[in-house]
C-alpha cells in the first residue's frame, strides 16, 4: 500500500465492492524459504468479512494449511504509466497510477463436505454476470469428471480482519493539472485498463 495518506481516503465499502466485484487476486502468506502466493478467483460475503475461495490440493498454500495462517490478498484493478510531460508543468517525474485493496485476515481450512456447495457458489456468482447466457452448473459434469475433480481441490476461508485501499488517482495534483494528465492517458497510457483508470482520474 502506498504510505501517502492522500491516496488512502477511500471508505471501506469502496474497497469491499471494488474487492467484492473484481473477485480475483493474488494470495501471499510466509513461507520457509520465502513467500508463498497464488492466483485466485474467489467470492466475498455481504458483510465483508469472509472470502471463500479454492486451492489445488498440490499448491504449497494448501499444504501449509494444517493450521490457520495469516496471509494477505491483493486485489488489483485499473493502472496507467503516467509521463511527466502530461502534467503541463515543470519538475515532474514519471509515476504510475493504480488501484489495490489488500485483505487480511487468517486462511484455514473449513470440512471438506463444504467443497461442493463453495463450487456451486462460487460459479453461480461468476455466471451470474454472462446473463442471459443459461448458467453452467455442477451437475452438468458426469460424475466420475466431478468427483475427480473434486479429489484435486480444496476449499479454503479467509477470515478478513484487515482491509486497506490505494486509489492512486493524481490526487496529490490541482484539478487542472491531473485533468490534463486523464486527457493523455485517454490518448497514450497503456497498462491495465487505462480508459479506467482515466475515468477514475476524471472522477478523483
Amino acid at each position: 500500500m502506498h504510505p501517502n495518506p492522500i491516496y488512502r481516503k477511500e471508505g471501506r465499502d469502496r474497497n469491499l465492492a471494488f474487492a467484492r466485484d473484481t473477485g480475483f487476486g493474488v494470495l501471499a502468506i510466509n513461507g520457509a524459504e520465502g513467500p508463498l502466493m497464488a492466483h485466485v478467483p474467489f467470492i466475498l460475503n455481504a458483510a465483508g468479512d469472509l472470502a471463500e475461495l479454492h486451492l489445488v490440493r498440490s499448491n504449497p498454500i494448501a499444504r501449509a494449511l494444517k493450521t490457520p495462517q495469516p496471509v494477505r490478498l491483493a486485489v488489483t484493478g485499473a493502472d496507467s504509466y503516467v509521463s511527466p510531460d502530461w502534467y503541463g508543468i515543470e519538475d515532474q517525474v514519471p509515476t504510475w497510477n493504480y488501484v489495490a485493496v489488500h485483505l487480511t485476515g487468517t486462511l484455514e481450512l473449513p470440512p471438506a463436505e463444504e467443497l461442493p456447495d463453495l463450487l456451486a457458489r462460487q460459479s453461480a456468482v461468476y455466471e451470474a454476470r454472462l446473463a442471459p447466457k443459461t448458467p453452467w452448473k455442477l451437475d452438468k459434469m458426469t460424475p466420475e469428471a466431478r468427483d475427480k475433480m473434486l479429489r484435486m481441490i480444496v476449499p479454503c476461508q479467509l477470515r478478513v480482519t484487515g482491509i486497506d485501499g490505494t486509489w492512486k488517482l493524481g490526487q496529490n495534483k490541482d484539478a487542472a493539472v491531473r485533468l490534463a494528465a486523464a486527457e493523455q492517458m485517454a490518448a497514450h497510457g497503456f497498462g491495465t485498463d487505462p480508459a479506467v483508470m482515466v475515468a477514475l482520474m476524471r472522477g478523483a
